[in-house]
């Protein structure tokens, strides 16, 4: 029994003493020039087929190095972008906004690599992860609650305000915002043990597409106001780093339209790599403009240590009853979003998209995913959830190796340690920071849109379109539309809870939303209307033509058949 365990290990070290000391093993014969080359108009050439490299292939360890950074890469933007606009509403100081970027790096490696494991629960069906190449970080979603809990917690004295009006620092509030996530994510936990049909059944595209895409709508209200100067000084001077202007002036307008313009320009032109990461190419040109303009301070750097880690800052955890609801409904998102991320890296990775083991690895992502959502909330970064960004760098590399995913985590942890690289990205400003992020949740409503439109939409799924979007739509347009509604102002703190509770779910708009879709989507029938009728009539119809067409044809030839064979007959019978 222990003979092949000793000749297994000596091929193992063969096979990997020859992979560190053969050109073969670190370069292989891939066409890196394909990832780098970019489009150049008139000039560039077709470039060759590349090869697949399937989930457990063999790769060389240059390309692993090279893709792994690319995954890096292309996840960077939307991981960094949530902790820096969340710090900004808590209004946390710079030593804290610097440490949570870090921090947020760091959770995204460390939960990667649990989806891309794939762990089996001893003694039961269950798994913990994908076994895909499947990367988690930072969701966007949180970002909803948190504008909307903030200026509550200011106007009701929970966070403290200074005699002149100005905002302080509110790491209590952000510490209701983790304690509250990380118990809200135990309903994901629940929910991935159903049955996969069962949850789609209730939570239907239909459902999930609009408040995805109400999300991404009241999101790029946040980016736009960067884009512009700032969220925090609308109507005021905006205090860039070095140069203090107008919030909306054209020097902010310009440096994000560059951002914005940059990205355009790489998807169109740009590499393989160029493509894959065209937001951060973007950011990175509008950041060299900027500091040949002047718009950068070096003192945030300055300050920073040189290393970081998880937990060097903490906060007091709390359960905040008034976000209970809108995080609920933020979970639930996030689980029929990790569906499809996984359904489409299975796809993408040339995998099955049913079956059992498919069924598996969605049980698998979805419990990985609400456990994300838990432990990054204990690990002081507000919940991470599957991302999808990787999934156009696996169809454009044709690599779905999902060690490429440990060095994609590998990669997250080493950027995240260092300090030094979370400090330069919080230096950034605002307007570059804002060009980058209105492109991003623009591309969050851009999925809410495509979810929606994934099947055929009868005459009720219209209507239930229309009446589940009209209030929350309503409220991403006009904020403050139910404020109104409850005037009490007694003495009774557990009364005014109440009703701010009430409140605060009413202005959600994503969260009012997805309530009103799923009951909806559960009362109302599916009948067929009058279109879809018309066109079962016409396929009926013309499915008796194509069949009596076929009928005529086979008796025409058998008849010239016959005929045939009777001529011949003839002929020798003479």
């Amino acid at each position: 029994m222990g003979l092949p365990t000793v000749n297994g290990a000596k091929s193992f070290g063969r096979k990997t003493v020859k992979k560190l000391t053969t050109k073969e093993g670190w370069i292989g014969d891939y066409d890196y020039g394909y990832l780098f080359i970019p489009q150049i108009p008139f000039v560039s050439k077709e470039m060759k087929t590349q090869p697949f490299f399937a989930l457990n292939s063999e790769m060389p360890i240059l390309l692993w190095l090279v893709l792994s950074f690319q995954h890096a890469l292309a996840m960077l933007a939307g991981v960094v972008s949530p902790p820096i606009i969340i710090a900004g509403a808590a209004n946390l100081p710079l030593n804290i906004q610097q440490y949570l970027v870090s921090t947020s790096l760091i959770v995204s490696g460390i939960l990667t690599s649990i989806q891309v494991t794939r762990f089996h629960i001893y003694g039961t069906p269950y798994y913990i992860g994908t076994g895909l190449l499947s990367v988690v970080g930072t969701s966007f979603a949180t970002i909803t609650i948190v504008t909307l809990a903030f200026p509550e917690f200011y106007t009701s004295g929970f966070c403290p305000v200074a005699a002149d009006g100005t905002k302080l620092p509110c790491p209590d509030g952000y510490g209701r915002i983790l304690g509250t996530g990380a118990v809200c994510a135990l309903l994901e936990i629940a929910l991935s043990f159903s049955p996969a049909k069962v949850l789609q059944k209730v939570f239907p595209p239909i459902v999930t597409g609009p408040v995805v895409f109400l999300i991404g709508a009241h999101l790029v209200e946040t980016g736009f106001d960067d884009w512009l100067g700032g969220s925090g000084c609308i109507g005021a001077i905006c205090n860039a780093p070095a140069k203090p202007m107008e919030w909306g002036s054209a020097s902010f307008v310009g440096l994000g339209f560059l951002v914005y313009l940059t990205i355009i320009l790489s998807e169109r032109f740009g590499s393989p790599i160029m493509k894959s990461c065209a937001v951060v190419i973007g950011l990175l040109v509008g950041c060299i403009v900027g500091a040949a303009c002047g718009y950068f301070s070096p003192n945030g750097i300055k300050i920073a240590p040189a290393a970081t880690f998880i937990w060097k800052h903490t906060f007091k955890l709390q359960v905040y009853g008034p976000i209970v609801l809108p995080y609920l409904a933020v979970f639930i998102v996030l689980m029929m979003e990790a569906i499809g991320d996984i359904t489409a890296t299975s796809d993408v990775s040339r995998l099955e998209v049913e079956g059992e083991l498919y069924d598996s690895r969605i049980q698998g992502g979805v419990l990985a995913d609400g456990l994300s959502g838990v432990l990054s909330c204990l690990m002081t970064i507000t919940p991470m959830s599957t991302f999808a960004q990787n999934n156009g760098v696996i169809s454009v590399t044709k690599c779905a190796n999902r060690y490429v995913g440990y060095g994609c985590a590998m990669f997250m942890i080493i950027m995240g340690i260092f300090a030094k690289f979370a400090a330069a990205i919080v230096s950034i400003p605002k307007a570059i920071l804002g060009g980058m992020t209105s492109f991003l949740f623009c591309s969050v409503a851009v999925s809410g849109i495509k979810i929606m439109s994934s099947g055929e939409m009868s005459r009720r799924d219209r209507f239930l379109l229309t009446a589940s979007i009209l209030p929350g739509l309503g409220s991403i347009l006009v904020p403050n539309w139910f404020s109104n509604v409850f005037t009490y102002t007694g003495d009774n703190k557990g009364k005014q809870g109440f009703f701010s509770a009430i409140i605060l779910v009413m202005e959600t708009g994503f969260a009012l939303t997805g309530f009103l879709g799923v009951i909806l989507n559960l009362l109302l029938p599916q009948v067929k209307d009058e279109v879809e009728e018309i066109n079962e009539v016409v396929l009926e119809v013309v499915g008796s033509a194509d069949q009596h067409a076929r009928e005529l044809y086979a008796e025409k030839e058998h008849t010239v058949l016959r005929s045939g064979l009777s001529s011949s007959d003839s002929g020798h019978k003479h």
